[in-house]
C-alpha cells in the first residue's frame, strides 16, 4: 500500500470511516504530483511557472475569439483553464456556507468542506467507491433510482437489497430500520442510501418520520452498528406541503453518534436549475471527526476524482459561483420553484377529482419532480407504450409495475388533460388484460 494511503489510514484510525472503508477505500490517496507541484508553483513561480500543461499568452490561458464572445462574463482563467481536483475553492466554501443556511440543525456542527464532483451520479459513484466492497449489502428502497442499481451491483458487485417505500400513505420506517437491524446482525455495518424528495415517487418525510428514523438509527448504532447513510439530496428543497422535512437527513445524522457516518450528495442540478452543468458535492459529516480526520477523507476522495476524470469542469463551476452570488438569485429560484408547485398543486387537485379505473392507483407524493402511478392486473409497460404511440405522451415505466409521470416538465395549463388521457388510456389497457 502507497506511503500516502497509510498515512491517510493512521489519521483516521478508530473511527467509523476508517471500519467502512471499501479495500479501494483504504488504498486511495491524493498524489504528491503534478498536481501539487503545479500548486505550489502558482503560489511561488513568480519569474515562470512550466508546471501544468496549458497553453499560455500573455499571462492569462489561451482562449479562443469563438469563446471569449459567447463567454464575456467570464476570464480565460474562469472560462477555458483547469479547475483544482476537488473544485473551484471558493465555490466550495460558499456551497458549505449555503448548507449551513439551508439546514439549520448544522449549526454547530463540524462537517467537512465539500468536495466538488462531476455531477451527482458521480457523488454516488464515488462514495460508494469509498465504502462498498463486492459481497456488501446497500440498503434503498423498492421504489427508487435505477441508477443506483449499476452503481451497486454492476460497478460494485455489491447487493442491493430493497424494502418497501411505503406502508399505508406514509414512508415505511420500520422496514428501513429492521434491514438496518439485519445488515449489522450479519457484517457489524449497514449502508443506506436516502433520498428525498424521492425519485420516482415525489415523496418527501414528514417531520414525525425523520425524526422515527434519526432515533432508530441512534438506537442501532449504540448496540455496536457502523452505518454510513447516503443522503442523495438531488432535489433538495422543492417541498409543496407543510409538515414536511425540509433539511436533509444529513444535518440530523452529522453528529448523531460515532459509529454514523452521513455523506452528502448534493449540487445545483435540480436546486438551481442547471440540469447540463454535471456539478455535485460531497460532504462528510462525523460525530467527533476533527478537521485533520476530513481532511483525510477528503484527500482519499480527491484521489477517486485524480484517478477517473481529473477533475469538473470549470466553466461550470464560475457560471455556478457568478449565479450564487448574483443579487437576485433566492429570489429567481423562489419563482421557479412556485411554478413547480402549481404543477404540483394542479396534479393533485385534478387526480383528487377522477375516479380511477381498477388497477390503477396514485402512490404518495408531496414534493419534487415526480409522482407515480402503481399498476395492478396490467402492465405498466403497455401503458407507457400505449400513451407513446397513440397518444405523444412520454412517460417511464419501471418494474412493469409503476408508471412515473414527471409533473416538473409539463406546463400547469395542460395537467388536467394529462391526468385524463392516463387515466383514459389505463382503462383501455387494463381492459385488454
Amino acid at each position: 500500500m502507497n506511503q500516502l494511503a497509510e498515512e491517510l489510514n493512521t489519521l483516521l484510525a478508530g473511527t467509523v470511516a476508517e471500519r467502512l472503508l471499501s479495500d479501494m477505500g483504504r488504498r486511495m490517496y491524493f498524489p504528491r504530483g503534478i498536481i501539487t507541484q503545479g500548486a505550489e508553483a502558482s503560489e511561488k513561480a513568480h519569474k515562470f511557472n512550466a508546471t501544468i500543461g496549458m497553453a499560455y499568452e500573455n499571462g492569462a490561458p489561451m482562449m479562443l475569439d469563438a469563446l471569449r464572445e459567447e463567454l464575456p462574463g467570464l476570464s480565460p482563467s474562469e472560462a477555458v483553464a483547469y479547475a483544482p481536483t476537488g473544485g473551484v475553492l471558493e465555490l466550495r466554501k460558499v456551497w458549505k456556507e449555503s448548507l449551513f443556511r439551508k439546514n439549520p440543525s448544522l449549526a454547530g456542527k463540524r462537517i467537512s468542506l465539500p468536495v466538488v464532483v462531476p455531477g451527482l451520479t458521480a457523488a454516488v459513484s464515488y462514495i460508494c467507491d469509498l465504502f462498498v466492497e463486492p459481497g456488501d449489502t446497500v440498503m434503498v428502497p423498492d421504489l427508487h433510482w435505477p441508477n443506483y442499481r449499476l452503481i451497486i451491483e454492476e460497478r460494485k458487485t455489491a447487493a442491493g437489497i430493497t424494502y418497501p417505500l411505503f406502508s399505508g400513505n406514509g414512508y415505511n420506517v420500520e422496514a428501513l430500520l429492521e434491514g438496518v437491524r439485519q445488515a449489522g446482525q450479519r457484517r457489524g455495518k449497514a449502508i443506506i442510501i436516502l433520498n428525498f424528495p424521492n425519485n420516482p415517487t415525489g415523496y418527501s418525510l414528514t417531520l414525525k418520520e425523520a425524526d422515527l428514523i434519526a432515533q432508530g438509527l441512534l438506537e442501532i448504532a449504540r448496540g455496536g452498528t457502523d452505518i454510513l447513510v447516503i443522503a442523495d439530496d438531488a432535489y433538495f428543497g422543492l417541498q409543496y406541503e407543510d409538515n414536511l422535512l425540509r433539511e436533509s437527513m444529513f444535518a440530523r445524522l452529522a453528529d448523531l453518534h460515532p459509529n454514523i457516518l452521513a455523506v452528502k450528495a448534493d449540487g445545483p442540478t435540480k436546486e438551481d436549475y442547471v440540469w447540463g452543468f454535471r456539478v455535485g458535492f460531497v460532504t462528510f459529516g462525523g460525530a467527533g471527526f476533527s478537521d485533520q480526520q476530513y481532511e483525510a477523507l477528503t484527500k482519499k476522495l480527491l484521489g477517486i476524482i485524480r484517478s477517473s476524470v481529473s477533475s469538473s469542469s470549470s466553466l461550470s463551476q464560475n457560471l455556478l459561483l457568478k449565479a450564487l452570488k448574483y443579487p437576485g438569485y433566492e429570489a429567481q429560484k423562489a419563482r421557479y420553484r412556485a411554478v413547480l408547485q402549481g404543477r404540483y398543486a394542479a396534479m393533485k387537485a385534478k387526480l383528487a377529482t377522477m375516479e380511477l379505473p381498477r388497477g390503477l392507483s396514485v402512490l404518495p407524493f408531496n414534493s419534487g419532480y415526480f409522482m407515480s402511478f402503481l399498476c395492478e392486473g396490467f402492465s405498466a409497460e403497455a401503458l407507457r407504450v400505449k400513451l407513446l404511440n397513440e397518444q405523444g405522451i412520454g412517460t417511464v415505466s419501471l418494474l412493469d409495475r409503476y408508471l412515473r409521470v414527471a409533473f416538473s416538465s409539463v406546463e400547469e395549463r395542460d395537467i388536467a388533460e394529462l391526468c385524463e388521457i392516463i387515466v383514459r388510456t389505463a382503462a383501455e389497457v387494463r381492459a385488454q388484460s
